[in-house]
C-alpha cells in the first residue's frame, strides 16, 4: 500500500501542495508541531502501516523537526519493513538496501531542519523579550476563573485533583495557587 503522511504546525495551514498529484491508498494528516514525534496521525500511520507499504513524506522537516526523531522514525518504520520516501529529496529508506550517501543526505538534512527551527524560536524569544519591555507585550490574558480553584484548594484537594475536577492542568492550578499566596 501507498501511505502518505503530511503535517503543517498549524489549523490554519493548507496541506493541498503536500503529496499532490501521487495516488496513494491512504493518507495520515497532523495539524501540530513536528517538534516531537507524538502526534496523533503519524500514532496511527505507525499502528497502521504494514510490511511492503510504502509511506510517502513530501520532505523531511514535515516528518520530524530533529535529527533524532527523524532517525528514530526512519528505524522504526524500517524495522516494521515498511520504506519511507521523501518527495522533494527524493530519498528513500527501506529495511533492505542502506545507502551511504542517502544516510548522509538524511543527516545533513535534518540537521539544517533542526537548526532552523531552533533559530526560528531563538529569534521568536528575542522578539517577545524586546516587546514585552517596549510594554506591547501582555502575554495570554487569564481565561480560567480563579475562585473555583481557590475554593477547591482551600477545601484540601490536590492540585492534580483540582485539575482534573475543573478539566484544565496541574500547571495552571499551580500558578493560580500561587496567585493567591502573593497577595
Amino acid at each position: 500500500m501507498k501511505l502518505g503522511y503530511i503535517r503543517v504546525s498549524t489549523i490554519e495551514q493548507n496541506t493541498a501542495r503536500q503529496l499532490d498529484g501521487l495516488e496513494l491508498d491512504k493518507v495520515f494528516e497532523d495539524k501540530c508541531s513536528g517538534s516531537n514525534s507524538d502526534r496523533p496521525a503519524l500514532n496511527l500511520l505507525k499502528d497502521y502501516a504494514r510490511e511492503g507499504d510504502i509511506v510517502l513524506v513530501h520532505d523531511i522537516s514535515r516528518f520530524a523537526r530533529n535529527i533524532s526523531d527523524l532517525i528514530e522514525l526512519i528505524k522504526f518504520f524500517n524495522y516494521k519493513f515498511v520504506t519511507i520516501h521523501f518527495s522533494k529529496e527524493n530519498l528513500i529508506f527501506s529495511h533492505d538496501s542502506s545507502n551511504p550517501i542517502n544516510n548522509l543526505m538524511l543527516t545533513l538534512l535534518g540537521a539544517v531542519y533542526q537548526f532552523e527551527r531552533e533559530m526560528l524560536l531563538e529569534r521568536q524569544k528575542e522578539g517577545i523579550a524586546k516587546a514585552k519591555m517596549a510594554g506591547k507585550y501582555k502575554g495570554k490574558p487569564n481565561t480560567i476563573e480563579r475562585q473555583p480553584v481557590w475554593d477547591l484548594l482551600g477545601r484540601g484537594l490536590s492540585i492534580r485533583n483540582v485539575a482534573k475536577e475543573l478539566g484544565i492542568s496541574p500547571v495552571s492550578v499551580q500558578k493560580i495557587k500561587f496567585e493567591k499566596s502573593d497577595k
